[in-house]
């Protein structure tokens, strides 16, 4: 009561049991998991309709978890995996799918194990948290928290940007990191992190199309690359970071696709230089046979120029830049191509170099590296270790995933025991 009579001046909301700031993933799953056990819940989130950033998942399909086991989810992420292992644990992938499933949204299980809604519409996942949330009676609040109200190493509830207040015992911060602003996530949870004491480790995109020197990328802009194989080296420490096999995409900046933007989350403390992606064209093919195949092609085109000849062995826009690249002279007759010149090529073709000089705006990352240290948060109950009754899920902690519905597997676990660690 004290608390409140300091509040007076201002509007002060019925006293909630949980108030629950940010209505994405983790959100509307803590807060509807809240509810279900009893407790009187509120969700602020300042859009007008949430789950936003769900809703572009996945190119709007959803990918909302990855149908593995606990071992293999920790090994799917590289930042503070090990954090993860007790939320993991408490809520597995298998369990995720079992919680929409019994919730009335079919699921189906595609390549990589990654878990989609079979009606193929991230729509139907939004709606299905919106559904479990009203179920239990939380209330949905359009507003922005300013700040948190504490009081001798308590959480009592959160100020709105319009000065009401809403009071509370147990505060969950769950409103994601800095990526896809235009969805809210415009990196509110660092400050109010910040406000409690918290130290936020710097952010950097993750999941990123990735920027490349020259005009090389440009050139070949919007062809997409499938079946190719890639390896990220690392030339500082000399040595291989990541490889992958499937698609990939070049634009009028560089390279994106499934396979960079899984690269990207390989790419620590990038600097222009460090990082050089080799790609595969031909990955099916041995290098010994990949020669005999020029050969064939070079003795049916014998009296074709040199960079008329290529049309069946690689796409069109490719063919200047990979010519361009072989130091042939595109006039150059087949027939008068030396043994080592096509060696040399077909090198390059095993071997393409891509010179990466930096990351895309994190405004374009799938997700934010960095964040709430993991070092100041309960890892077995997701509770600060400064501020008693606050709480953090998801994207505003300083773990982050590969592709194929790790991240939102993440948002889930810590949503979930959050909210059943809240007293």
């Amino acid at each position: 009561m004290e608390f409140m009579k300091r509040w007076m001046n201002t509007r002060v909301s019925q006293p909630f049991d949980v108030v629950v700031i940010g209505g994405g993933a983790a959100g509307m799953l803590a807060a509807g998991t809240a509810a279900a056990r009893g407790m009187q819940v509120c969700l602020v989130e300042k859009q007008a309709r949430p789950g936003r950033k769900l809703m572009i998942t996945g190119k709007g399909r959803c990918n909302l978890t990855n149908d593995c086991d606990v071992q293999e989810f920790i090994a799917s992420v590289p930042s503070n995996g090990r954090f993860l292992f007790s939320a993991a644990s408490a809520f597995p992938p298998r369990d995720v799918m079992a919680f929409f499933e019994n919730q009335g949204l079919p699921l189906k299980v595609e390549r990589g194990n990654r878990v989609f809604p079979t009606s193929d519409r991230a729509v139907d996942v939004v709606d299905t948290l919106v559904r479990y949330m009203k179920r239990g009676g939380v209330e949905m609040l359009i507003g922005q928290a300013a700040k948190l109200l504490l009081e001798q190493g308590h959480v009592q509830g959160i100020e709105l940007q319009d000065g009401a207040c809403v009071l509370a015992r147990n505060v969950l911060i769950a409103c994601g990191g800095a990526s896809y602003p235009g969805t809210g996530s415009t990196g509110d949870g660092y400050v109010l992190a910040r406000q409690a004491g918290h130290t936020v480790v710097p952010l950097r995109p993750s999941l990123v199309p990735l920027v490349a020197k020259g005009t090389d990328c440009s050139e070949m802009m919007g062809l997409s690359l499938k079946n190719t194989a890639i390896r990220v080296l690392d030339t500082q420490k000399k040595k291989e970071v990541y490889s992958d096999f499937g698609e990939m995409l070049f634009t009028h900046f560089g390279v994106s696709g499934p396979m960079i933007l899984s690269a990207s989350a390989h790419m620590r403390d990038m600097a222009p230089g460090r990082y050089r992606i080799v790609i595969d064209l031909k990955p099916a093919l041995r290098p010994e046979q990949l020669d005999a195949r020029l050969q064939r092609d070079f003795e049916m085109n014998k009296n074709r120029d040199f960079i008329n000849a290529l049309s069946a062995l690689l796409p069109r826009k490719m063919i200047p830049v990979l010519v361009r690249r072989s130091g042939i002279l595109p006039e150059t007759k087949c027939n008068q191509i030396t043994r080592e010149q096509r060696r040399a090529f077909v090198t390059l073709l095993k071997a393409y170099p891509v010179e990466i000089s930096g990351f895309r705006p994190i405004e374009e990352a799938i997700v934010t590296s960095g964040g709430v240290s993991v070092k100041e948060v309960n890892p077995k109950t997701m509770e600060s270790k400064r501020i008693k009754g606050l709480y953090f899920a998801g994207e505003v902690l300083d773990v982050d995933a590969y592709t194929g519905g790790f991240n939102l597997q993440i948002a889930f676990c810590t949503g979930r025991l959050a909210a059943n660690s809240m007293q």
